[in-house]
């Protein structure tokens, strides 16, 4: 999520494109500074977009120009939209241009390895890989030339941050929404497998659940005077009576950079959230508190962001807290008091789930079928393989055979002849001209 120190981060790069990931300047009594002492800047966090590394290098490496730092100091929104700001890129030195073109080279890299990753899990659970979202995964960086950071990536990057960070919050809460359908109709599902009495039980503490997490204290509309006197009191102990809007902004602003950021506007509504959710109770979702403090921040961020900057100024805090709104003493209604889907959503939600089954069992049926067919082609081989072999071995023994049967036709002797006179000390037989012949012996007949 775009947290404040995300935003805060770069007030010079991206202040008017809501993407801010380095400090807001802010104007100081040069009088008053400490001579030799610097602060420390904010460190980044992470802004949830899956190439926040990258944006976050990419800008790092561009403020090292000095040439391009003071461009940016002098931009408008209307500038970076146009491109104005990115075609400065041209005047960027040598050293910090070889930088980017690793840096691109790098994400390539790690975009080629997430989309292989995913192409492999959709296939291996039955899914149709979507290619275009896919390629979505690119449209921060010009795929096409994958070698060099051109004036085309930063302008790439910039809008492709900017949409990205306006819809987060919306995608969010779409996640949201089917989380809590899907464990709705997982409810459901085991009350179908249940027994009457069983599924009576189990309906019966489900009701009492929800009882229970309903039954809070009083939640105070975030933003309102109620909620941030509980805040001076109970968290900075101060006294209710005296409390001072830009005494308490400068002692939440926690990074002093003059701006409250979305993680230290939502720091503000802990103690309201603690009303109502509890880690160690069993009817309390933590899923559904970061929902209910996000909404709580879209809430004071729409009435008090009046630049829509997604930062709230000390001056908007102020004339905010002179608003009518600002005395509003009526309950803030969680979540448990407003549905997050309809029954129509979750049929439609039910149905997509069906299918996506559906195409998991079809492509499981072919995925079995393809190995029963792979089987039968294997023990068809290896009958093959082995009736091949009884044929080698089968020739193997007519050969010996016939080269027995040609030996003995030929009158030389075989191996199974009878023995062969031998010369002592040669185991080598005679030939048969120099064979010991039967000479009449004289005096014998």
């Amino acid at each position: 999520m775009v947290r404040g120190k995300a935003l805060a981060h770069c007030g010079l790069v991206l202040l008017s494109l809501w993407l801010c990931i380095q400090s807001v300047p802010i104007s100081m009594d040069k009088t008053k500074e400490i001579p030799h002492e610097e602060l420390e800047p904010p460190q980044s966090a992470d802004t949830g977009l899956h190439y926040d590394r990258y944006l976050r290098e990419v800008i790092e490496y561009l403020e090292k120009d000095p040439h391009f730092k003071e461009k940016l100091k002098n931009a408008n929104m209307d500038d970076i939209k146009l491109g104005k700001l990115s075609k400065e890129l041209d005047f960027v030195h040598h050293n910090f241009r070889t930088k980017l073109d690793e840096l691109k080279r790098e994400e390539m890299n790690r975009l080629r390895m997430l989309i292989k990753v995913k192409q492999d899990i959709q296939g291996g659970n039955g899914r149709t890989v979507d290619h275009h979202a896919l390629l979505k995964q690119f449209e921060h960086l010009n795929h096409l030339n994958p070698e060099t950071f051109e004036v085309e990536d930063l302008d790439r990057l910039i809008k492709s941050a900017t949409n990205d960070l306006e819809n987060y919050d919306k995608d969010r809460h779409d996640e949201f929404k089917r989380y809590e359908m899907m464990k709705e109709h997982d409810r459901r599902e085991r009350l179908k497998n249940m027994n009457e009495e069983d599924r009576k039980k189990e309906q019966q503490h489900y009701e009492e659940m929800r009882k229970k997490h309903a039954s809070h204290p009083k939640v105070n509309h975030p933003g309102s005077q109620d909620q941030l006197k509980e805040v001076w009191q109970e968290a900075d102990g101060m006294d209710p009576e005296d409390f001072d809007p830009k005494t308490f902004f400068k002692m939440h602003d926690s990074n002093g950079d003059g701006f409250f950021d979305e993680s230290e506007l939502e720091a503000l509504f802990t103690k309201e959230l603690e009303k109502v959710y509890n880690p160690e109770n069993e009817e309390d979702d933590m899923i559904e508190m970061e929902e209910e403090r996000l909404r709580m921040r879209e809430h004071v961020m729409n009435e008090v962001d009046t630049n829509k900057d997604r930062l709230v100024s000390m001056s908007e805090f102020i004339a905010a807290t002179k608003k009518q709104e600002f005395l509003e003493k009526d309950e803030w209604e969680t979540l448990d008091q407003n549905p997050f889907y309809t029954e129509e959503e979750l049929r439609e939600y039910e149905q997509q789930l069906v299918h996506e089954e559906n195409d998991i069992n079809k492509k499981s049926a072919e995925l079995q079928k393809q190995r029963e067919e792979l089987q039968r082609k294997e023990e068809e081989l290896n009958a093959q393989k082995f009736g091949l072999q009884q044929a080698v071995a089968e020739i193997e023994r007519l050969k010996a055979q016939s080269s027995i049967a040609e030996v003995k036709e030929s009158g030389v002797p075989t191996a199974n002849s009878e023995s062969q006179p031998v010369v002592p000390g040669n185991n080598q037989p005679l030939p048969p001209a120099h064979q010991q012949q039967d000479v009449p012996v004289p005096g014998h007949s």
